[in-house]
């Protein structure tokens, strides 16, 4: 990533932390993570650095590794915001980042609709900030980026000069750093919707009361892909939220969707955003695998089922159980397909391998005694870039399957 104009040094009035021997392999390497496991605690105790101090970040061999920000009270206690010595964290910074990653989501979109700011992707460990024209939404995971808010606000307004900017810090992980939950309006008039347009419908999409950021982003490359198989077919779309596979679906020339749905208030703004667009779709509010069981008993048959449910597992412990969850869910769907179906089966769980989804389709199959091939497999829309040297940065899979009977 390329530096910004010359600012001033100041990052010689900066507390240090220390690591100890040999560990800087990974911050080397490109990581962004320091362990408080991994800190020289003898020489720079963790307890002397306030809740988001930045701070210079030095190896055992005395040389710099790179600023960052402190959280000494979670398991990750720092991460690393920069690495050139000369330009410390603070607004230019900011800036400059907003700029590198506004240029790959201009080169990607043509309207201003996308993820602007990807967390460690971007260089912005724990800032997200989603872009709905002129409106940016942005939720904060960390101390650190808590701390610095006011300079992420200043450098938003020169970079995008956005009419309002949202931050909808209610999600779950500012627990693990001690974080309040909150949604506030930072900058211009509150709002509590917007729209969007993609696959030729122009969605409704809540801001303060909806899932995230209000839209689901990484799902777009694998929405767009999937509609190739729905002309003239029955549609199922399993936690469908707002819609945005099956409204798509049924703008592509499906015969028929129904959307299941836990949320009423999902279901009601997609039930809106369906009839301002003169398309059609049915809706069901259950939970979703009781929704695939009464359909099964039902008799129903789907040419097409997409299953795009929540993480089903959030912490290494939970893989046991999630696994068999993503086995049932996908065995659920299957018996709703005919001879020759579609199953479109997709995990955000980190914790779930892609080849651990492969493996739960094949599962479901056999037990079925049906035939799955994987004919597509996806991942994160562009504008959720991968880090290379941080497995976390890749959550998404997504599988197409051509479901026969053996």
């Amino acid at each position: 990533m390329t530096t910004p104009s010359a600012a001033p040094d100041t990052s010689g009035a900066l507390p240090e932390l220390r690591l100890k021997h040999r560990e800087d392999r990974r911050i080397s390497a490109g990581h962004l993570w320091i362990f408080s496991n991994e800190v020289d605690t003898a020489r720079t105790p963790l307890a002397n650095f306030a809740e988001g101090a930045i701070c210079r970040v030095i190896g055992d061999k005395e040389h710099f590794l790179g600023f960052a920000y402190v959280n000494p009270h979670a398991l990750i206690c720092a991460r690393i915001l920069g690495r050139n010595p000369g330009y410390p964290p603070g607004k230019p910074m900011f800036v400059h980042r907003l700029q590198v990653a506004l240029a790959l989501r201009e080169r990607l979109h043509a309207e201003p609709f996308y993820r602007l700011a990807y967390g460690e992707s971007d260089g912005l460990p724990g800032l997200v900030l989603d872009r709905y024209g002129d409106i940016v939404v942005g939720q904060i995971g960390t101390v650190g980026m808590e701390a610095m808010k006011p300079a992420i606000l200043a450098a938003i307004e020169k970079v995008i000069e956005p009419r309002t900017v949202i931050w909808k810090n209610d999600s779950g992980a500012r627990e693990l750093e001690g974080l309040p939950s909150y949604v506030e309006t930072a900058i211009g008039e509150a709002v509590d919707r917007t729209w969007i347009v993609e696959n030729g419908v122009r969605f409704e999409v809540p801001i303060g009361t909806g899932q995230k950021t209000g839209w689901f982003y990484d799902q777009a490359a694998n929405r767009r892909a999937f509609l190739k198989y729905v002309a003239g077919r029955r549609v199922l779309d399993v936690f469908s939220y707002l819609g945005a596979w099956g409204l798509a679906a049924a703008r592509a020339g499906a015969s028929e969707v129904v959307c299941v749905d836990s949320s009423a208030g999902a279901l009601e703004v997609l039930g809106r955003t369906a009839l301002d667009n003169g398309l059609e779709a049915r809706t069901m509010r259950d939970d979703a695998f009781d929704a695939l069981a009464a359909l099964h008993a039902a008799g129903e048959k789907f040419d097409v089922v997409v299953v795009d449910p929540p993480a089903f597992i959030k912490r290494r412990k939970d893989i046991p159980k999630g696994q068999a969850a993503y086995r049932k869910l996908n065995q659920l769907a299957m018996q709703l397909l005919p001879r020759d179906g579609i199953l479109v089966s997709c995990s955000c769980s980190h914790h779930l391998a892609q080849d651990d989804l492969i493996g739960a389709v094949q599962q479901a199959a056999r037990h079925l005694n049906r035939f799955a091939q994987v004919v597509e497999v996806g991942g994160h829309a562009p504008d959720h870039p991968i880090h290379p040297a941080i497995a976390e940065t890749r959550y998404l899979k997504s599988l197409t399957c051509r479901v026969v009977h053996d």
